[in-house]
Formats: C-alpha cells, sequence, structure tokens
C-alpha cells in the first residue's frame, strides 16, 4: 500500500548512468507558511486500540524501524545485535550515557586560528554531523536536533560570526535532552544566542519620555512558538472553540507587551550592560541581569500580575512558571514531539496520551520500569512515551494509511553514512557539506527563519495529504528542484564523486559496501538485504522485482567482475534511496 505521504511523492522514470531508476518527484508543495497551531487533527482515522507493547525488537524489520525513529539510523549489524531483546534496556542505557558537548571543541578551533582569522557557526554544523554519524548517544544526539527544531536559534543570521554562542546554545540542548523542560526554558531564556537571536539582548526598559518601549519579539516567540501556540488546545492538541465554532485565542497583544517588560536588563557577563564584546567569555556564558536596565513596572500577561518593583531574576522565574503551567503546554509541545520522532499527522488519542505523561512526569516502560523524574515536564518520560506508544510501535502494513513522516534530508544523509559502516567522518572536508543547504536544503541549526524550516501545522497544498487534511511539516522543503538535489546530493556520496578540501582519499565522509559487494551476485538477496537496513522491508513486491530485473541488466563480465558488482551495489543503493518507502518513515 502507497500511503498518502508517498502517494504526495510521485514516482516518475529517469535514466541515471545508462540503467533506468526509480525516481520520485515531489509533488508541489512549497508556499503558504501554514499555522503553528495545529488543526484538529488525526484526518478521521481511528486508531488501533492501545495495548501494551512488550518489545520493540521483536524482528529485525521492526528493530531497524526503531532505530530509524529513535536515532540516526541503525550501523552495521546493530539490527541484528539488539533483534530479540529488550528494548527498555536500550533506552535506559542511552538515558545514562554522559552529553556531547560542542563549546569546548569550537574553542579550541578559534584558539588554533592564525592570527585574524574568523570561525564561522557552519563549523559547528560539521560537529554535529560528524556525532550524528558516528557518536555513541544516538538518542540524546537526535534530541537535540528535534528541540533545536522547537525552540529555534539559527545561525543563519548575525550568530554566523559566534560559533562559541551557537554551541553553547546546542550544549543547552544537550544537557536537557532528557531534563525537565522547564529547566529548558530558563537555560535558553538566559543563553547569549538566544537573545542575540531574538533581540533582547541590552533590552532596556520602556521609557515614557522617549516613547522606547521593551523588544517584544522573544516574549512573542517563546508563546507562539516555545510553549503554548496561538490558540488554546484540548489535551489531545485539538483546538478548543468558543460558541461560533472559533478558535479561541492564547493571548493577545497586551500579553506581549506585559511580558516583554520581563526580559529586559539582560546582557553578557563581563560587559557594562552596552559593551557586550568587553569580555568574549560572555558569549558563552548565561547572561545576567542589570537591574537598572531592568523594568521595575508592574507586568500583566495570561491573566498573572508580577508586582511592581520584583527583581529581574524573580520576573523571569514568576513569568517561565506561569507559561510552562499553561493548560496548552503539554499538548502542543508533546505533538511538536511526536511529528519530530515517529508521525507527521499524529491521531488525537496519541498526543493524548503522551501529554498526560508530559504532566505525570513519569512513564512505565514496556518490562514495567518507570522512567522520569514525577516532576511536569519531564523529558525522559516525555521522549519514551513518543517512542513505545502504540501507534509508534504498529505494523506499517496494517497502519493507517496517514501514519509516517517525510524523512528530513539531512537525516536521510546521516542514515546513510551510518547503515554503510562510516566511523570517522570529517564532515569540514566535504565541499557539498559546506554547501548543504543547497544540495539538501537543511544544515544543522541554520533554518531560514524562527520558524524553523518547517512549521508543524504545515498543509501541503496540491498534495495528497493536503486533500486529506493532514499536517506534513517536512513537505515544506519538498518540491521538484529540492527532490533533484537530494538524488544529486546523495549520489555524489554514494558513488564517492563528492569534492574533499584535503588529499586523503578517506577523508570526508564516506560508504563501506563490503557486504553488499558479497550479495551482488545475487540480485535479490543485495536488494533484500538494503530493504532491510534502509526501510525496515518496506519495499513492495512489484519495487522489488523491478530492482532486481535492473541489477540483473548489469551483466558480471569475467574480466571485470569487481567492477561489475561495485556498480551493481551503488545503482542499487540510489534506487532505495529514492523510493517513497525510504523517503517516508514508517
Amino acid at each position: 500500500m502507497t500511503t498518502l505521504f508517498g502517494q504526495s511523492i510521485l514516482k516518475a522514470r529517469a535514466s541515471l548512468f545508462s540503467f533506468i531508476l526509480i525516481f520520485p518527484i515531489l509533488l508541489t508543495a512549497c508556499g503558504g507558511g501554514g499555522s503553528s497551531a495545529p488543526p484538529s487533527g488525526g484526518g478521521g482515522v481511528t486508531p488501533p486500540p492501545v495495548q501494551q507493547v512488550s518489545k520493540a525488537f521483536k524482528t529485525a524489520p521492526s528493530t531497524q524501524r526503531f532505530l530509524s525513529r529513535a536515532t540516526f539510523g541503525a550501523k552495521p549489524g546493530e539490527i541484528e545485535a539488539l533483534t530479540d531483546t529488550e528494548a527498555s534496556d536500550w533506552i535506559l542505557a542511552e538515558f545514562s550515557k554522559q552529553p556531547t558537548h560542542y563549546l569546548p571543541r569550537i574553542l579550541e578551533q578559534i584558539e588554533a586560528l592564525p592570527q585574524g582569522e574568523m570561525l564561522f557557526a557552519d563549523s559547528l554544523g560539521y560537529l554535529y554531523f560528524d556525532e550524528a554519524i558516528a557518536g555513541d548517544d544516538q538518542l540524546r544526539q537526535r534530541m537535540v536536533l528535534a528541540l533545536s527544531e522547537i525552540i529555534v536559534v539559527s545561525s543563519n543570521s548575525t550568530l554566523d560570526d559566534f560559533p562559541e554562542s551557537m554551541a553553547h546554545y546546542v550544549d543547552i540542548l544537550s544537557d536537557n535532552a532528557f531534563g525537565n523542560y522547564r529547566d529548558l526554558l530558563e537555560e535558553i531564556t538566559y543563553s547569549p544566542a538566544m537573545a542575540a537571536y531574538l533581540t533582547y539582548l541590552a533590552n532596556e526598559k520602556g521609557d515614557a519620555a522617549t516613547g522606547r518601549m521593551p523588544d517584544e519579539n522573544y516574549a512573542r516567540e517563546l508563546l507562539q512558538l516555545f510553549t503554548i501556540g496561538l490558540n488554546e488546545l484540548n489535551m489531545d492538541g485539538s483546538l478548543k472553540t468558543d460558541g461560533q465554532g472559533d478558535a479561541i485565542e492564547t493571548y493577545d497583544n497586551t500579553d506581549i507587551t506585559g511580558l516583554a517588560k520581563v526580559f529586559t536588563g539582560m546582557s553578557t557577563q563581563g560587559s557594562n550592560f552596552y559593551g557586550i564584546f568587553n569580555d568574549d567569555t560572555g558569549l558563552y556564558l548565561p547572561l545576567v541581569v542589570f537591574p537598572n536596565f531592568h523594568s521595575d513596572l508592574e507586568k500583566n500577561f495570561l491573566g498573572i500580575t508580577i508586582p511592581a518593583g520584583t527583581s529581574g531574576e524573580e520576573s523571569i522565574d514568576l513569568a517561565l512558571d506561569a507559561i510552562f503551567e499553561h493548560p496548552n503546554m503539554a499538548p502542543f509541545f508533546s505533538r511538536q514531539l511526536i511529528q519530530r520522532f515517529v508521525t507527521s499527522d499524529p491521531h488525537p488519542t496519541y498526543v493524548a496520551r503522551v501529554a498526560a505523561v508530559f504532566e505525570a512526569g513519569s512513564y512505565v516502560l514496556p518490562d514495567g520500569r518507570s522512567v522520569g523524574t514525577g516532576r511536569r515536564g519531564d523529558l525522559k518520560a516525555t521522549l519514551a512515551a513518543v517512542l513505545f506508544d502504540v501507534q509508534a510501535l504498529q505494523d506499517p502494513a496494517t497502519a493507517p494509511d496517514s501514519f509516517g513522516k517525510v524523512r528530513e534530508p539531512m537525516i536521510r544523509f546521516i542514515g546513510w553514512a551510518r547503515a554503510f559502516g562510516e566511523t570517522t567522518p570529517d564532515a569540514a572536508d566535504e565541499f557539498f557539506l559546506q554547501n548543504a543547504t543547497f544540495g539538501l536544503g537543511q544544515h544543522p541549526f541554520r533554518p531560514n527563519s524562527v520558524f524553523n524550516f518547517f512549521r508543524p501545522g504545515y498543509v501541503a497544498p496540491g498534495t495528497e495529504t493536503g486533500a486529506a487534511g493532514l499536517t506534513a511539516p517536512e513537505l515544506q522543503i519538498v518540491n521538484e528542484s529540492t527532490a533533484i538535489s537530494y538524488i544529486n546530493f546523495m549520489n555524489a556520496f554514494i558513488y564517492d564523486f563528492s569534492p574533499t578540501e584535503s588529499d586523503d582519499p578517506d577523508g570526508g565522509v564516506n560508504g563501506d559496501y563490503t557486504r553488499q559487494i558479497g550479495l551482488a551476485d545475487d540480485a535479490a538477496a543485495l536488494i533484500a538485504d538494503l530493504d532491510l537496513i534502509l526501510t525496515g522491508n518496506q519495499l513492495n513486491t512489484e519495487t522489488k522485482d523491478r530492482m532486481v530485473e535492473i541489477m540483473n541488466e548489469i551483466p558480471i563480465g569475467v574480466d571485470s567482475a569487481d567492477e561489475d558488482r561495485f556498480s551493481r551495489v551503488l545503482v542499487a543503493i540510489t534506487m532505495v534511496m529514492t523510493t517513497p518507502e525510504y523517503l517516508v518513515q514508517r
């Protein structure tokens, strides 16, 4: 069965390297920003009954599919090693791993620069690519990416000149990935990167005499994008409506002006409030509040009042507490977390179950052990609820047609590198990764705006998913041009003609096809292997049969056997990685 997401990826045929390959052209899905608020949800699909799932690693395909959601993809041998083991053990082991930190490495690179040269923030993206490909803390780093697409700070801004500030921001995400969302909000609020990006760095209190008003940027995005959204929600993520059936707004402009007063008087350590760059260490240390620049007026928003004369630090605590306790917080965040890991248009019952765990702060794993502190907003518990939900672990063969999500392009690339055994990546050496925004349409921590690469409420016009009213965030960056760019980008790596800056033939990011070359004489076995490690055995019979036919059209000659086997493998990988069954995660 081709899913609605798969139907939004038209399968066409194209000639490539003199062979007929399966080549997807995606339906026009660009344009329109979409809303940050979710629709009523679910596409009218009735979910399967809730049941306790004993194992996510029950079979090799289910193991691959779980790892494709919870990590950046399985490494060679990982599927076999984990199949028929207890997934609860796996996630507890992931939770126990120490956070990866990027700031020390960025500072080392800055220190090593010749005098007068600068390091730019894309260097952080290269380090992240390397960690995602070869790092051990996969679940945490996948969570870092998810959080970076919800609480957005982009180096595609003036922050490109300040990689240490960006690295500090990413380290906050890494440290708090399995912590508590309330704590994360506080650390992000005191982050120089967020303050610079959303323009409240050295934000002065209002002045009635001059007409100066506090900057409202962070107050607005904190509410709209990071915490509660534009409209009131039920616990299942669906919209609450008034007596006329209209959505109920969560806040208005008076709330924004009241909240904006809270985020005044904050600047970098080692400065005099204005001299932000007086001490470079202030670029990667928590901000401090300068009392003389903080508004001491009464602050009213979301139905609460912070009394006049309250200090800056206490005002921030009270404001974040009030926002965090808003009833929208759990469903608004839970729905987006499901979207980042599992499915683009989660059924309301799925959202409600995860939101309930967010509220409770604890979750019982399939083997009966619990995770979480019992404090509202616990991210270990919430993430476990996302990954182990019955809808997340349902068999894709019988799942509703609306279930699934388009894989983000950079996750496809990272997944390829992991699937084919890259253990010593050097993303900074790859010229194409220096221009990943053009080839993939994405680069870590470099979206075009605070609205991320795509909006959580995006409904793609002119597509099957759009006609069904399904949200499909990733389709916002999919069109004919980006579809072709992705294939060209991936083929440069699959066929190993991506240029590197070094002369080292093993430099950059490479794949090892030794296992697949050993299967190349048997076309069906080769396709079956790629089907398992890339799609979790989701290629349909017709597609596999056609791929086998194409493989058999590449003869293995006596004098050119090694080259011919290699050619078969390269063509087969390109074919699988451009099928809807791979492009759509199920």
